[in-house]
């Protein structure tokens, strides 16, 4: 993808602005052509909002924990959670590529969003997002998310976004003492909506800070923050941090009926079936019948708009 920038901003002074809010300023209104800003190696201590009528941005930094954009916005600290984002983007058709986005308020300050995304067709290639609880907040939407690293603790990917995650790591952290960890919590509340998040050909595995305390800490896929809450899991790799169940409860028995929760062939030692939940809402997919639907170009109708991003995606199954 070699494009032009409109806008450059560096820390350093070496651009045209210093901060990201500053370049965004300058993109047009309901552009139809894509706008480019090129956000230079850096710290960058911002809250960055990108409304409604911006529409076709690109972000462009030097490499994910190279350009980093942070914030540190918590519940606890008076935010909502909506508001507590690092980086929101409104504005449909944005993409970033190369670029973190943290949210450094720690476990102890509870929801601290890093990323929230209301972008209609978004894309995030190689970005890392990082935080603890509910680090990205796919608020709603059609999302693509490729080779892209996300951390975090309590329902850590959240929110009621048609959202497709391809090639990347999604990593638990250590969190509060006695809490367990959640990866996905999923907000469908109406069966027809064409919402949920798909997660193929990603690693699922537990971040260093993890790895010592594995077994003390749960671990799991996923709860159904809403009724119809969707998740489906297919063609990943899943490690040991996972437990045997697979999926918590939200709240007794709240959803377990409703809810669409599904795996399709995914591998590594918290794949195995034979110990998972045994809820209604709860599927085993057997062919590739049954998970086509959330394939690139079913679930997020990718084949028509991913193309003229120049990410790369597997549009269906792959080899």
């Amino acid at each position: 993808m070699g494009v032009t920038a409109n806008v450059v901003v560096a820390a350093d002074g070496s651009g045209n602005f210093t901060r990201i809010m500053d370049a965004v300023e300058t993109a047009p209104d309901k552009s139809m052509n894509r706008y480019v800003i090129y956000i230079k190696k850096g710290l960058y201590k911002e809250n960055v909002e990108i409304k409604k009528k911006k529409w076709n941005l690109v972000m462009i930094g030097d490499g994910m924990d190279v350009t980093v954009i942070s914030g540190n916005r918590s519940f606890i600290d008076g935010w909502t959670t909506f508001r507590s984002a690092t980086f929101a983007v409104s504005g449909r058709g944005f993409i970033a590529r190369d670029i973190t986005f943290e949210n450094t308020a720690g476990p102890q300050k509870h929801q601290a969003v890093a990323l929230r995304s209301d972008s209609d067709l978004s894309v995030f290639f190689r970005c890392a997002i990082k935080g603890y609880q509910d680090s990205l907040y796919t608020h709603t939407m059609r999302q693509f998310y490729r080779e892209c690293k996300i951390t975090g603790t309590v329902d850590f990917i959240f929110g009621d976004g048609a959202v497709l995650f391809q090639n990347c790591q999604i990593l638990a952290k250590q969190g509060l003492p006695s809490q367990k960890n959640t990866i996905t919590a999923q907000g469908r509340k109406d069966p027809n909506q064409p919402t949920g998040f798909s997660i193929q050909f990603c690693n699922i595995s537990a971040d260093t800070d993890l790895l010592p305390s594995v077994n003390s800490t749960p671990t799991y896929l996923g709860r159904p923050w809403k009724l119809y809450s969707r998740t489906i899991i297919m063609q990943s790799y899943i490690s040991d941090a996972i437990r045997p169940q697979g999926w918590l409860e939200w709240n007794q028995d709240f959803a377990l009926d409703t809810l669409y929760y599904a795996e399709y062939m995914n591998n590594g030692p918290g794949a195995s079936l034979s110990e998972r939940v045994k809820w209604p809402g709860y599927h085993v997919l057997n062919n590739s019948a049954q998970a086509v639907n959330f394939t690139v170009a079913q679930f997020i109708e990718g084949d028509l708009w991913l193309p003229s991003t120049g990410v790369k995606y597997t549009s269906g199954f792959g080899v």
